[in-house]
Formats: C-alpha cells, sequence, structure tokens
C-alpha cells in the first residue's frame, strides 16, 4: 500500500531489497527460519543466497549466506509526512501544535478532552477518541482510566542510534545481521537515503526518558557491527547521525516480543476509545494499512 500511494503521488522511494547476512556457518540456519516465516506471511520474492551471489550483487559484502527480501525499500519518510498533513488540512483536520493532553473524562456517551496550550486551557467533546501518541500513547490511555500495568500498555523506551558513513561504499541494498529480537532491536545495519548516503544503526539501548542525544562512545560497537560484513569500513569512516526512540511494550526483563496494540476498549467501560499503542516502525512503513484498518474499527462504531 505504502509503494502506491507514493507512486500515485509523487512521494520518493525505491525498492532496493535486503540482505539479512549470516556471517557465519551457523547463523544458516536462522536465514532458513525467516525464510518460512515470511512464506508463512505471505511475502513474495524471499530466496536464501550464497556466498557468491551475494558477490554478485554486492561485491563489497562479505557473508555465508543472505537471505534477500526483494520487496523491501526505502521511503522518503519526510515527503510522507508532509503529504499526510496537507491531505489531513484538505479534509478539514485541525493540528493544534504546542499542546499537551491533560485531562480525559467520560462524559455520558462522549470523551471530554482537555488541552494545555501555551496561553490557555480550552477542551472538546468528541464520541469517538484515537489515541496514536507515540511515545505517549501509555499515558493518553491512563488519563482515560485505563489500567496500564493490567492491560499490558506501560510504555517502555528503547533508544536506537545511527552512525554514517563518511566515504561512499558501493551499496546499493539494505544489509541487516541475524535478528536478536531480545535485544530490543533487529541489530546495526547498514541503511541509507534516497541520495545514497550509507548510515549504520540503529543499536539498542533502554532508556528511562526520551532523550535524542548521541553517544559517541557507541561508536567502537557500530565498527564491530558492521565490519563483519563489511570488512572494507574503517572506524574513522563513521560520523554520529541522529537518534530515534522506539515505544517499546516488551520491558528489558522480558524474553518474549510483545506485539502493539490496535483495539476498542470496549471491554474497559471506554467503548468508542481506539488505542494505538507500542507501534514501532509499522507506525511509518504500515501507515496506510493501519490508517484503513482503524478506519473500519471507526465505521463499525457508526
Amino acid at each position: 500500500m505504502l509503494y502506491e500511494l507514493c507512486e500515485n503521488n509523487g512521494i520518493g522511494y525505491r525498492k532496493c531489497g535486503k540482505l539479512i547476512a549470516a556471517t557465519d556457518e551457523n547463523n544458516i540456519e536462522e536465514l532458513e527460519k525467516l525464510l518460512e516465516k515470511g512464506k508463512e506471511n505471505g511475502i513474495e520474492g524471499l530466496g536464501i543466497l550464497s556466498r557468491q551471489e551475494v558477490k554478485k550483487l554486492e561485491p563489497e559484502v562479505e557473508v555465508k549466506a543472505a537471505l534477500f527480501s526483494t520487496s523491501t525499500g526505502i521511503v522518503d519518510s519526510y515527503g510522507l509526512m508532509k503529504y499526510f498533513l496537507s491531505k489531513a488540512k484538505d479534509n478539514g483536520v485541525e493540528v493544534a501544535y504546542n499542546s499537551k493532553v491533560v485531562g480525559i473524562e467520560k462524559v455520558a456517551n462522549k470523551y471530554k478532552v482537555t488541552i494545555q496550550y501555551p496561553n490557555e486551557d480550552f477542551s472538546f467533546l468528541t464520541r469517538i477518541l484515537i489515541n496514536s501518541a507515540g511515545l505517549n500513547s501509555d499515558k493518553i490511555a491512563e488519563l482515560a482510566g485505563v489500567d496500564i500495568d493490567k492491560a499490558g500498555y506501560r510504555l517502555h523506551y528503547c533508544k536506537g542510534e545511527y552512525f554514517s558513513i563518511a566515504k561512499h561504499k558501493f551499496i546499493k541494498k539494505l544489509i541487516y545481521p541475524i535478528p536478536e529480537p531480545k535485544s530490543g532491536g533487529h541489530g546495526i545495519h547498514v541503511g541509507f537515503n534516497l541520495e545514497g548516503r550509507l548510515r549504520l544503526g540503529p543499536n539498542a539501548r533502554w532508556v528511562d526518558k526520551v532523550d535524542h542525544k548521541i553517544d559517541e562512545s557507541q561508536k567502537q560497537d557500530f565498527y564491530n557491527s558492521a565490519k563483519a560484513f563489511l570488512p572494507s569500513l574503517q572506524y574513522e569512516d563513521l560520523e554520529p547521525d541522529f537518534v530515534g526512540i522506539r515505544p517499546k511494550l516488551q520491558s528489558p526483563e522480558e524474553e518474549n516480543v510483545k506485539d502493539f496494540v490496535i483495539r476498542n476498549e470496549y471491554d474497559k467501560d471506554l467503548g468508542e476509545m481506539i488505542n494505538l499503542i507500542g507501534i514501532e516502525s509499522p507506525g511509518l512503513t504500515a501507515s496506510p494499512a493501519i490508517a484503513k484498518y482503524v478506519k473500519n474499527m471507526v465505521d463499525e462504531i457508526f
């Protein structure tokens, strides 16, 4: 859906493909598991490539084997967000910047939402309340009366840092390591933007608060991780880039990965409140599909 939306609205994207790299013979079995899981989920264009086949695609990359996903791509995320904002405004949406939700109260069959604004507080009534507040979505649910610990909605922040690669490497496909879900991320991988600028990341570090400052002491870990499948990489090639924060439902102590939440809270006496909580990368890449899913939920209410 995202590719189609970009194609129809002039939003930059590239279907470049992705390699999930096994740098050790013992990891090849993990590739086979990922291949089967992908097929079960209906993903087309998946296959395992040998070292020689990978070399033909990416001469700079050194692996024992790799899972090749032909349908993976990159998108101009800023262009996508500007499109969504413009489309929303065209549809009559009002965006309130520099504002904070400080109260949510059920009044008869509606919700009274109180907003703290720089100059004054104000409130409005709505029949349907959609909570898609990202890093603060658990706090919004709690304001509405949800016991977030009982519901399993409390978020745990996982910081992801990126380092860019100063000297250009001729990489045409995204290169990922074997994922380690228990670590909180997919592992440090090689990516690039539409202009071809290469970057490494993200790593995964659990933090107590939102902080977008990059820790340059992580540079050695980035270098060690990428060097395993990009042997020509030099330590001095790396430069600090940017930071993102993942809103995870999985705590650092939990081994099992928790999927994100999209649900109407009828069973909590909060019918017609739709919570979207713990959504990481799919919040961007699956945004059209998520929107369609939520729209269907709204249509059911009416």
